[in-house]
C-alpha cells in the first residue's frame, strides 16, 4: 500500500528528490542560529504542508533554523535513514513509519522521551496521545517516538451504489443504532456482487486485514505469539477474505490498473465500500458528488464498537544529536495541539493529539466524520510484536496476496504463513 496515503493522508506523487546533506546532526551554522535537520518522506505536495509550521516555528525561535531533508518514496526512506544513523550523519529529528518503528527502537538509535515529554519544556505530554496509537513506539513503558498524526481505517460507502443494489439500510444509521454487524456487512457485499458491482475494495495491508479479523472477533497476536492462522475467528475472517477476493466480491486495490484504480471505481459507483482513511476525501473532491458518500467503522459480530486499525507515523529524536534541547523543542511543538492545528489544516490526516478535533469536524464532511475520531480513540497501530521484526508486516502482506489470488490454497497458505512468522520470530 502507498504508505504516504495512509499516514500523511494526501495523494503522494513521488516527485521530490532526496536532498540529504551528509552533515552531522546538530551542527551549528556558525555564530548565528543553530540548524536542526529533520527528515520525512513525501511528494512536493506533501512537503508544502510543513511550510506554515516552519515559518511559525522560526519566527518564535529565531535561534533555531529548520532544515527539511525529504525523501520522495516511502520505500526508500527507511533504508536511507538507517544508513545515515550507521554513519552518524542522520538528521537530528526524523519520521519513522509504524511498520518500521520497532526495529529503530530495538537498534537503540532513538532517544527515550518519557522524561522530556513530562518535563516543563514539553508542549506535548505523554497522556495527550491515545494509548493504542503508540504501537511499537513504546517499549517497556518507555516512549521512543511520538505520533505525528493518524489515519484511522474506516469503510467509506457509496449511497448510490448501495441503492442500485437494492440496499435500503444506511450503514451509518445501523452503526448508530448498534446494529452494524459483520453479518449485515457481508450480506450487503453479496447484494452488491449480485448487482454486478464489487462489494468492497481493500488495500492489502494490516489496516484492512486486521480490522476484518477484529470484526470477526478474532485475534492476530496473543501473548507475543502470532495466532491469526490458528485462532478460529481470525481464521474465519481470513477465509471470508479469501473467498471474497476469489469470487470478486472484494477487490484488491493493489492489483487494479492505474487507469481504473480504486478511486475511479468508487467514483463511478462500481463498488459499495472502499476501506481507507480521511485521505479519501481528496479523491472524492476530484470527481465525486460528495453527498453520495459517508463513512462507517468496520463492523463487529455484535454491533458493538470494536478496536479498528489506525495508520500512524512517529517523530523521533536521534540519540546522537548534538543539540538535544533544540531538537526536542522542535519535536514537542511539531506534535503538539498547536503544531497539528497548523500542519493538518489543509491535509487529509486526523490529529493524534487530544484537543485538535476541529480539524476533522469543522468542515462537516463526511456526515459521520466523528467516526474518524471514535476509531482513533479506541483503535490500535500495528502490533508491537510485529513491527519489532524488520520486514515482517511486508512479508505477511506479500504471503496473503498469494492466498487472496489463489496461488496457494487456503489451508496450505495458513500453514506457510505460520511458518513464515515463526521463522522470523526465531
Amino acid at each position: 500500500m502507498n504508505r504516504a496515503l495512509a499516514v500523511l493522508g494526501i495523494l503522494a506523487v513521488a516527485t521530490t528528490a532526496c536532498s540529504g546533506s551528509g552533515k552531522a546532526p546538530g551542527v551549528s551554522s556558525g555564530s548565528g542560529p543553530v540548524t536542526i535537520r529533520w527528515s520525512t518522506w513525501g511528494s512536493a505536495e506533501d512537503i508544502k504542508l510543513y511550510e506554515k509550521f516552519t515559518e511559525d516555528f522560526e519566527q518564535r525561535h529565531p535561534d533555531i533554523k529548520l532544515k527539511l531533508e525529504p525523501v520522495a518514496k516511502y520505500e526508500d526512506y527507511h533504508p536511507k535513514l538507517l544508513a545515515q544513523l550507521t554513519s552518524k550523519t542522520a538528521p537530528d529529528v526524523f519520521f519513522v513509519g509504524d511498520d518500521n518503528i520497532g526495529k529503530f527502537v530495538s537498534a537503540g538509535v532513538l532517544t527515550p522521551l518519557n522524561d522530556k515529554l513530562a518535563g516543563p519544556s514539553s508542549k506535548s505530554k505523554p497522556e495527550d496521545f491515545f494509548e493504542g496509537i503508540y504501537g511499537g513506539a513504546k517499549k517497556d513503558g518507555q516512549i521512543y517516538g511520538v505520533p505525528n498524526d493518524t489515519n484511522p481505517e474506516v469503510l467509506w460507502f457509496d449511497k448510490k451504489a448501495l441503492k442500485d443494489a437494492g440496499i435500503t439500510e444506511d450503514p451509518a444509521a445501523l452503526n448508530e443504532a448498534g446494529r452494524w454487524t459483520m453479518a449485515t456487512y457481508l450480506d450487503m457485499n453479496a447484494k452488491l456482487k449480485a448487482a454486478g458491482k464489487a462489494g468492497s475494495i481493500f488495500w492489502n495491508w494490516y489496516g484492512s486485514t486486521y480490522s476484518m479479523i477484529n470484526g470477526f472477533g478474532g485475534k492476530v497476536w496473543d501473548g507475543g505469539k502470532f495466532v491469526a492462522t490458528t485462532d478460529p475467528k481470525a481464521r474465519a475472517a481470513l477465509q471470508a477474505l479469501t473467498k471474497g477476493y476469489q469470487d470478486k466480491t472484494f477487490l484488491s486495490a493493489d492489483l487494479l490498473p492505474d487507469s481504473n484504480g480504486p478511486s475511479t471505481q468508487f467514483l463511478k459507483h462500481k463498488a459499495g465500500f472502499y476501506a481507507g482513511g480521511r485521505w479519501v476525501i481528496d479523491s472524492l473532491k476530484k470527481g465525486g458528488e460528495l453527498g453520495d458518500y459517508d463513512i462507517v467503522p468496520f463492523p463487529s459480530q455484535t454491533g458493538r464498537p470494536m478496536p479498528g486499525a489506525v495508520a500512524a507515523s512517529y517523530l523521533a529524536l536521534n540519540k546522537d544529536t548534538k543539540l538535544p534541547e533544540q531538537a526536542f523543542t522542535f519535536l514537542t511543538e511539531f506534535v503538539s495541539k498547536e503544531g497539528q492545528l497548523i500542519r493538518l489544516k489543509d491535509g487529509g490526516a486526523v490529529p493524534s493529539v487530544k484537543g485538535a478535533e476541529q480539524i476533522v469536524l469543522a468542515g462537516g464532511y463526511p456526515a459521520h466524520a466523528q467516526t474518524f475520531l471514535d476509531v482513533r480513540d479506541t483503535g490500535f497501530a500495528n502490533y508491537p510484536e510485529e513491527v519489532a521484526v524488520p520486514g515482517l508486516t511486508a512479508d505477511i502482506n506479500e504471503h496473503l496476496m498469494k492466498v487472496w489470488t489463489g496461488k496457494v490454497g487456503f489451508d496450505e497458505g495458513m500453514t506457510q504463513l505460520q511458518k513464515l512468522v515463526d521463522g522470523k520470530l526465531g
